[in-house]
């Protein structure tokens, strides 16, 4: 008898701890935040990972070889189209332009004396024309000597004959300084061969020698980049990247600016593929280039592929599988039911879905710290 009494005590007891452990602990973990379903927008968008990059890159140089005197810019500086950027050593052009340019002063000078030579000529042939008028006159009418008319028509000649030698040579000297002007021309194309001018306007993004450098014509002095052609070249994995297109609206997300998403659409999906990685190159233009920009930078850039608006959507974190099939945990009067979805697409932070719900159904917000869900498993809120 005192035995039976025993074990009902410590039964009782057991039962009491138990029902403690049910109201203090147990309850506690079955104790879930929920949300409302409601109606939205969800965004479908492809991500990816690349670099900052440009459409066009500008490595300048100069066009002969020879040592850098003056360099005019540098990393990150700002220049305009046409700026010196450059000067490299001509070594004696200076000189040979000099006088090259004095031999066409000498020679524009002979030729104007030339054409000074040829007036004074042209003012003795006129004399000598009316001489040899008078004295042709005077000899018919034999009023004159054969000696006297013999010699003005000599006269005559002889004048005509140094118009034509002078007109002869003033053509050469013409010829002359046309061929010396081309000479002082094109010493002065090879002396601007000497000095670089930026071919755009935009940044510097790399100096590429220095002062002193002997460079060739095929070696940068600096590289530089327009700002309106800065892009992101992201690549994306081929599984995903056949809803990309063209125009798509793009978020690109910077390393060096993580909390602030820039906007940008694509502008060119490459046309061949990597083999090795199995991905396809995507180049996202920023809608404004923000300044400064760093080329090789990393940068995540979403695409948006798609856009349903006006849909039943539920939060990705809520999703979960239960015997097989995909769906969320709802509260229906204190109690826990799983509801199977139909998902019509799915984004980043919700999916589209088709369910038997309505907006206001209150979906349980799982917690791995509590209790796992079960079909019909008390819930409080």
């Amino acid at each position: 008898m005192k035995t039976w009494i025993k074990y009902s005590i410590l039964l009782l007891v057991v039962l009491m701890v138990g029902i403690l452990f049910y109201q203090r602990i147990y309850l506690p973990k079955s104790t879930f935040k929920t949300i409302s379903l409601d109606r939205g927008e969800v965004r479908v968008e492809v991500m990816g990972v690349g670099t900052v990059s440009a459409k066009n890159i500008y490595k300048v140089g100069a066009q002969s070889s020879g040592n850098i005197m003056t360099i005019e810019t540098d990393e990150g500086s700002w220049i305009e189209q046409g700026a010196l950027i450059a000067t490299i050593d001509p070594v004696d052009l200076p000189l040979q332009l000099n006088e090259a340019e004095l031999a066409v002063n000498k020679a524009t000078y002979e030729l104007q004396a030339l054409r000074k030579e040829r007036e004074g000529l042209l003012a003795q042939k006129h004399l000598a024309t009316m001489t040899f008028e008078r004295y042709e006159t005077l000899f018919k009418q034999g009023y004159a000597a054969q000696v006297e008319f013999d010699k003005a028509v000599s006269d005559l000649q002889s004048i005509e004959a140094q118009i034509e030698a002078t007109q002869a040579r003033i053509r050469s000297s013409n010829e002359e300084v046309a061929r010396m002007k081309k000479s002082v021309e094109s010493l002065q194309v090879k002396l601007s061969k000497y000095q670089v001018y930026a071919p755009i306007s935009g940044y510097v993004i790399s100096k590429d020698a220095e002062v002193a450098q002997n460079v060739l014509p095929t070696q940068p002095i600096i590289t530089m980049v327009n700002p309106q052609s800065v892009w992101v070249e992201v690549y994306i994995d081929e599984r995903i990247s056949g809803a990309v297109e063209v125009n798509q609206s793009a978020r690109i997300t910077l390393r060096s600016h993580s909390t602030t998403p820039l906007p940008g659409y694509v502008a060119r999906i490459n046309a061949m593929s990597d083999a090795v990685t199995q991905e396809r190159e995507v180049n996202v233009f920023f809608k404004k280039t923000p300044i400064p920009f760093y080329i090789n930078e990393q940068a995540e850039v979403s695409i948006v592929t798609h856009t349903a608006t006006d849909t039943l959507r539920v939060p990705l974190s809520l999703m979960r599988h239960y015997k097989g099939k995909e769906g969320v945990w709802v509260l229906k009067e204190d109690q826990a039911h799983f509801v199977a979805l139909k998902v019509k697409a799915r984004g980043t932070e919700y999916a589209a879905v088709e369910a038997d719900l309505d907006t206001g159904d209150r979906m349980i917000v799982p917690d791995s710290h509590k209790k796992p869900l079960a079909e019909g498993m008390k819930v409080y809120q």
